[in-house]
């Protein structure tokens, strides 16, 4: 084994990559944990890149006419949003190969002990982790080769995913020591924002998800004003009023949670929150806070519901950003193959 090399990340331009799994509804919290900061990253001047990965979707069963369905309405979430994808590249994984290539790589790069602490796995998997499939175990494995494909260093994730994203960095350190290159970045997370976990309507202490039995649990992007209104209106709180300091929201994880997505949805701080509302009771601060969600959202669910009507032209944009994607990526992988010793016709 060649001796271990420090990859100085002055060497990388600077490149955003992040996914979602089209695997449900987009909600409130993909917008604000993510789709909101995609956007505003567009204006940063860093080439950005945004991938819908359906073969992470397939690593529990899926429904194959309702995960087309679901990866072109996430995309239209996406361009709904305000991503431009003659600025952002835009695509779903499937259309890029080096994504499975590459995992396969790194499947032999990542060790068992480091797959097996992965706590996502043991949460999915549950008492039945010899029935689930082996997609599931190395989900870390192919997200690892999501990013470090487009040698991205910089990747907007929730705190959720940050073991994860330790996991890819681990797999880019090991192959950069093994085969004694300065090849893969060793990415950073970016983890910013009031809202960057929005938690449960009903549930302050979990995190808002699709895979919630309730529907009244979560906003998705897909409701309507009032549909929108009601669930906000409805959402669990405390009876006390709000402080008139942070410090006053702590073991209130229900008026934390609606006073960070205030927040995240004004673009202001918690902290002004609380001050603009110190002594509010939630029959006045929940009106104002569906208010706010209903003149943010509601363009984007018009515009999502255009866009589903001419799913060609969503698939049109996906496929121009596959193949912009993969202009990125092959080359990478290409001479990944090279430093890993495989022999590569000239045919291809």
């Amino acid at each position: 084994m060649a001796e271990p090399v420090q990859t100085p990340q002055a060497s990388f331009p600077p490149r955003i990559f992040s996914g979602i799994q089209p695997s449900g509804g987009l909600t409130l919290g993909n917008y604000l944990g993510a789709l909101k900061r995609f956007v505003e990253k567009q204006d940063e001047g860093i080439e950005t890149i945004y991938c819908l990965v359906d073969m992470h979707a397939i690593t529990v069963w899926q429904d194959p006419a309702k995960l087309r369905h679901a990866t072109r309405e996430a995309a239209a979430g996406f361009l709904a949003a305000g991503i431009d994808p003659s600025r952002s590249i835009l695509f779903n994984q499937s259309q890029v190969s080096a994504h499975a290539e590459l995992g396969w790589i790194f499947n032999c790069v990542a060790r068992m002990g480091w797959m097996s602490r992965m706590t996502q796995f043991k949460d999915k998997a549950g008492k039945n982790s010899e029935n689930v499939s082996l997609g599931l175990f190395a989900y870390p494995s192919l997200m690892a080769a999501d990013i470090l494909v487009y040698k991205a260093t910089m990747v907007p994730v929730g705190e959720d995913q940050k073991q994860h994203l330790e996991l890819t960095r681990d797999i880019a350190i090991k192959f950069n020591n093994d085969y004694g290159v300065d090849f893969f970045p060793v990415v950073e997370p970016l983890i910013e924002g009031a809202a960057t976990r929005v938690m449960s309507l009903r549930d302050g202490t979990k995190k808002m998800s699709k895979s919630d039995p309730s529907d009244q649990s979560r906003i998705n992007l897909t409701d309507d004003a009032d549909t929108i209104s009601k669930k906000i209106r409805k959402a669990k709180t405390d009876p006390e009023p709000l402080p008139d300091h942070l410090d006053g929201l702590k073991d209130r994880p229900e008026a934390k949670n609606l006073v960070n997505i205030y927040a995240a949805l004004s673009g202001h701080s918690p902290a002004k929150v609380v001050h603009d509302f110190a002594g509010a009771q939630f029959g006045t601060f929940k009106p104002a806070l569906a208010d706010l969600a209903v003149a943010k959202l509601e363009p984007i669910t018009t515009e999502m519901n255009r866009l589903m009507q001419d799913p060609a032209e969503i698939d049109r944009i996906l496929a121009q950003g596959a193949e912009r994607a993969d202009a990125i990526a092959r080359p990478i992988l290409e001479q990944v193959y090279d430093i890993t010793g495989m022999i590569r016709s000239r045919w291809r």
